[in-house]
């Protein structure tokens, strides 16, 4: 193979790694994805790793960026993503109780990745996104929006 290494691309925060994604001419959707570039599933699944916890956020993940470009905040929001931590809370699911993972939604804005502003996501927005985890994702039960700006947060869920 006769190629050149490009570095040290791991060195540039997001936004520069984006542009040069687009001068490589790399697809927009690798480029622009949600959450891209960052770490694998296992932060979003903080403590124990479970095959049921990665495919909860999988879905979850999934949903919420659907629903975002249904609604036109893909382009909007800087960075969203879902995280399922290890622990469960009681709630009901066909009229039983159900102890089951809380979901919690990441969305936040940014020009400088050194800080970032929570996103504003409209209240019935957030309603339907609940509905559908809470529906669709076996194993959740409880959806949660983090408030928390960078700083005193970072952007992903580490």
């Amino acid at each position: 193979m006769n190629f050149e290494l490009v570095e040290p691309v791991r060195i540039l925060f997001k936004d520069e790694v984006r542009v040069v994604g687009d001068e490589l001419g790399l697809p927009h959707g690798m480029v622009y994805r949600q959450p891209f570039p960052g770490p694998g599933l296992g932060v979003r699944c903080p403590g124990v790793i479970t095959r049921d916890r990665l495919e909860a956020v999988r879905e979850s993940d999934a949903i919420l960026r659907e629903e975002f470009e249904k609604n036109g905040l893909e382009r909007k929001i800087w960075q969203y993503f879902t995280v399922v931590p290890d622990f469960r809370s009681t709630g009901i699911k066909d009229g039983k109780r159900a102890f089951e993972w809380s979901c919690i939604v990441r969305a936040v804005c940014s020009i400088d990745v050194m800080t970032a502003t929570v996103a504003e996501i409209p209240h019935e927005l957030m309603v339907h996104i609940t509905e559908r985890i809470t529906h669709e994702v076996p194993g959740i039960n409880r959806v949660l929006y983090d408030f928390t700006p960078k700083p005193t947060g970072t952007v992903e869920f580490e």
